[in-house]
């Protein structure tokens, strides 16, 4: 594969000096779902998480990153944003409210730093893999790194 061009995700994670290792994978065949993704890459998908953006009643976005084999579950997902209700964001409404197209949301470097909430599932992983940031890119870094650069909280959010 050829020489691949760093995405803002790399290049937030390059300025605040976080260890990463960059994965890319072919998306021509349009299968960018994260199970598909984990596959391409020979990745386990407990340990490839997806972020899903939704909105809540009261306080504006909230970002919930799971594993990409997994659902996440509104009302728990909810409950950890202090929330009554959540609703997905609707993909319209992903690049304008986030800087990302949908199958290249990363919890990294998105527009504003919205609350960020990762699934428990995370705290037992050594890496975890999320977006790089577009479609045929992703990055591995240790959990404590993505934590602390969003700014994350870790709950039960899947079924």
């Amino acid at each position: 594969m050829a020489k691949q061009a760093k995405t803002n995700v790399m290049r937030v994670l390059d300025k605040a000096g976080v260890h990463y290792l960059p994965h890319y994978y072919d998306c021509a065949d349009g299968a960018i779902d994260g199970v598909s993704v984990a596959h391409k890459l020979g990745q386990d998908p407990a340990a490839v998480f997806k972020t899903l953006v939704t909105r809540g009643g009261k306080s504006g976005f909230f970002v919930f990153v799971i594993p990409v084999g997994k659902e996440l579950n509104l009302k728990k997902a909810a409950a950890a944003a202090g929330e009554k209700s959540v609703e997905m964001l609707h993909v319209k409404e992903l690049l304008p409210t986030t800087g990302y197209i949908r199958g290249g949301c990363s919890p990294i470097g998105m527009k504003k730093a919205f609350p960020t909430f990762f699934d428990a599932s995370l705290e037992g992983l050594e890496t975890v893999t999320v977006s790089g940031g577009k479609p045929g890119t992703q990055v591995e870094l240790a959990p404590a790194d993505l934590l602390r650069l969003t700014g994350g909280s870790v709950a039960a959010l899947v079924f």
